[in-house]
């Protein structure tokens, strides 16, 4: 749906070496307004995966219903919901975000959360005890994006970690939504949640060598390759 009274959200990245900064227009944009109402319920119910994220969620009361509106649509018809947090403390304070997100991954199958977000959000400080408290709230799978380290896999079956690639980083600003999509498409794909893992390291690693959080995505081929390149057991 398109909203004629109010204007698309932008955001904007600063660099300042291998640092970088986000700057938001958000307030009173057309996301924000989002309602119940408004969802595509039929594409919602088709979908294989519904993926979700806690700005969605912060920008905005109707927003955050919409979001938990649209989760309970894919989950009554037998869909699965994947999660990210994407904790962003400029846009809601840490109690109603904590409350908020912890309740979405209790209705997630699939959750991302960063070890940065994870510690804010939870209070603990080491990665096993952060995934082992997610995986307490219901999750099927939990990962923990160790952002340069690599990442954590939590399931029934146990704790895992999984080692990066080594690429030559110059952008780290859109590798955590990367390394969820690639999961999410590797996971419908039927593969094993380790080869899951190892597909989303090498796709969040290959979006850090270059600049923004779109142009760098890479292609199916690009991923294999650096797997190929750089096996791991």
């Amino acid at each position: 749906m398109k909203d004629p009274d109010a204007f698309t959200a932008a955001y904007f990245i600063a660099r300042k070496g291998r640092q970088h900064r986000f700057t938001y227009f958000r307030r009173d944009s057309a996301a924000s307004r989002m309602t119940p109402g408004s969802l595509p319920q039929d594409y919602v119910r088709g979908a294989r995966l519904l993926h979700v994220s806690g700005i969605s969620q912060a920008i905005s009361l109707s927003a955050c219903d919409t979001v938990f509106a649209a989760m309970a649509l894919a989950k009554a018809a037998g869909r699965l919901v994947s999660y990210d947090p994407n904790f962003r403390p400029k846009l809601w304070p840490l109690d109603r975000a904590r409350a908020v997100v912890h309740e979405t991954c209790r209705r997630a199958d699939l959750v991302f959360p960063s070890l940065d977000d994870a510690r804010q959000l939870t209070g603990l400080a080491g990665a096993e005890e952060i995934a082992a408290f997610y995986r307490g709230l219901g999750p099927k799978v939990v990962v923990i994006k160790l952002g340069a380290e690599g990442a954590l896999l939590a399931t029934a079956d146990g704790l895992a970690t999984f080692p990066p690639y080594k690429v030559d980083s110059i952008d780290m600003s859109g590798a955590g939504d990367t390394f969820d999509g690639a999961f999410a498409a590797a996971y419908l794909a039927g593969r094993p949640v380790e080869a899951c893992m190892r597909f989303a390291n090498a796709a969040a690693a290959i979006t850090t060598t270059g600049l923004g959080c779109v142009t760098p995505v890479p292609r199916r081929a690009a991923i294999d390759a650096l797997m190929e390149a750089q096996p791991q057991v």
